[in-house]
């Protein structure tokens, strides 16, 4: 006879509820993660670091691909090297003086970089803080977004916007420049006025202020917006004069103090419509279609249009924002230099924030006379600026698509010719004099004296790329290429390596 077969054991009832409860808490708290990852501020977020990383990875390598030069980047590298060595922004210009940055700008924000320099001696620590910097302007657009238009689903939008923009982006990778800085400062200070915190909105400009002496005119656009917009007439009114006080000084008082008594040389960029301010003004009343002529002839109006309409007209609807951008607008339409009416340059860096405010208050007065058409602004703004982008901007993919920028697309392959000059430079010792070419010059800046070649003076060691000659400051080859032929035979110099046309020679002995 078997023995009877016992009942199968089954778990409680108990643990089976606990368990089905346990993997409830799993989900909920899995869906809570995945919202808040999925909310616009994490997005936002998650959009800056990737701008800031990408931007970084991009402009090191144009450096590491010799494509940044001794102007501009290789002057700041020297002016902070200075400073951190303890000669306060000191540089060699291109006659081969020994002169302070303030004879060229007033930029004194540079010299907060020195003591980053100590930690970091390189070219790269700039560009990095300018992607990061610029990245960072992404916030207080948020913030403006979300106050004036009560959604961070379109403030959102209005900050991937800003980090879409081709002129950003182009700022971002247009080597180093201080005054990049000052679009997100300006930002910043935006935010902080429009809150009616003036102490911080203080602290911000005067670093804004610092990045370049036409940089106050956009402050001075401020106060006048805070007066005129807020009826704040008295602090508006006072924060425009001290800016335009300051920017007089600046360009009236500090840079002759520094250029030996002489006047800017950037007036001469001018020369067509007065060649300075009294004279501009001159011209603007006795001959005003010629100031007209200037700034609105083919080119200004197709750098006005890759400015405005990546924003659609929003910036039209709040005009008065736009007292931000007109100071450096005026000065990049009245010159004859190119590059100053050319989004792919630093020159945009106080036009951009008036721009982008005045387009989202623009959003806000349309919100308040069309309610209904907020719903589709978010996803209309973020397409505008990718298709601006796919057109005309900075990102090295577009190259792979069809109608996309390709413009600098292939400006940070680093190629076996840069790695030769690598080897090549590394053998000239970080306290001699050299003179060199100007892609090289950006990568031998660091040192108390650099001379931009053909101009020789007391250099001991000369750096010359045959494939990329340049004569200072020119991607001009002749005069180069001339002296460089009368180098080779002369005596008192020696070739001491020569790899793939990049060339070193040292001064004999004696």
């Amino acid at each position: 006879m078997s023995p009877p077969v016992s009942p199968p054991v089954s778990a409680p009832a108990g643990t089976a509820v606990a368990a089905q409860a346990r993997r409830g808490r799993v989900a909920k708290q899995a869906l809570r993660a995945a919202r808040q990852l999925a909310a616009p501020r994490s997005l936002l977020w998650a959009a800056m670091a990737a701008y800031a990383l990408g931007f970084s990875v991009l402009s090191v390598l144009r450096h590491d691909a010799y494509n940044t030069g001794r102007f501009d980047l290789g002057n700041m590298v020297q002016a902070v090297w200075s400073t951190a060595h303890g000669h306060p922004l000191r540089m060699t210009s291109l006659q081969g003086d020994q002169i302070s940055r303030l004879a060229a700008h007033v930029d004194p924000i540079l010299v907060l970089f020195a003591p980053l320099w100590l930690a970091w001696p390189s070219p790269d620590l700039l560009v990095v803080v300018q992607a990061a910097a610029l990245a960072l302007g992404a916030l207080p657009v948020f913030w403006l977004a979300r106050k004036h238009l009560g959604s961070e689903r379109v403030a959102l939008a209005f900050a991937l916007a800003y980090l879409l923009q081709p002129a950003v982006q182009w700022l971002t990778l247009n080597e180093f420049h201080p005054v990049a800085l000052a679009t997100p400062l300006l930002l910043f200070a935006f935010w902080w006025l429009d809150e009616d915190r003036l102490l911080p909105f203080a602290v911000v400009a005067v670093l804004a202020c610092a990045t370049k002496e036409e940089i106050p005119l956009a402050v001075c656009g401020m106060g006048l917006w805070y007066a005129l917009s807020r009826r704040r007439w008295r602090p508006g009114l006072l924060i425009a004069l001290v800016a335009l006080a300051w920017a007089l000084i600046a360009v009236e008082v500090v840079i002759p103090h520094f250029n030996a008594g002489a006047s800017s040389e950037f007036y001469s960029r001018y020369g067509d419509v007065g060649g300075s301010p009294g004279g501009i003004l001159k011209t603007a009343v006795t001959h005003p279609l010629r100031i007209v002529e200037q700034a609105f002839d083919h080119q200004g109006i197709r750098y006005l249009a890759q400015l405005a309409l990546p924003l659609g007209v929003l910036w039209a609807l709040s005009p008065l924002a736009l007292l931000v951008s007109l100071p450096d607008l005026a000065l990049n339409l009245l010159s004859h230099t190119s590059t100053q009416s050319s989004i792919h340059f630093h020159y945009t860096a106080g036009v951009i924030p008036g721009l982008v405010v005045a387009a989202v208050l623009g959003a806000a007065r349309l919100r308040r006379a069309r309610p209904g058409w907020l719903v589709g602004l978010a996803p209309a703004l973020v397409v505008l600026a990718l298709v601006a982008n796919w057109n005309l901007g900075a990102i090295p993919l577009w190259r792979e698509v069809w109608g996309g920028e390709k413009l600098g697309a292939y400006d940070t392959r680093v190629s076996d010719h840069d790695r030769s000059a690598d080897r090549v430079l590394r053998q000239v010792p970080g306290d001699a004099v050299v003179s060199a070419t100007n892609s090289l010059g950006a990568h031998l800046s660091a040192r108390r004296r650099i001379l931009s070649f053909p101009r020789l003076l007391d250099a001991t060691w000369i750096a010359v790329d045959e494939t990329k000659l340049s004569t200072y400051d020119r991607l001009v080859a002749l005069p180069s290429a001339q002296r460089l032929v009368t180098l080779r035979r002369d005596p008192r110099w020696q070739l001491v390596a020569s790899e793939d046309g990049i060339l070193l020679f040292r001064r004999a002995a004696g």
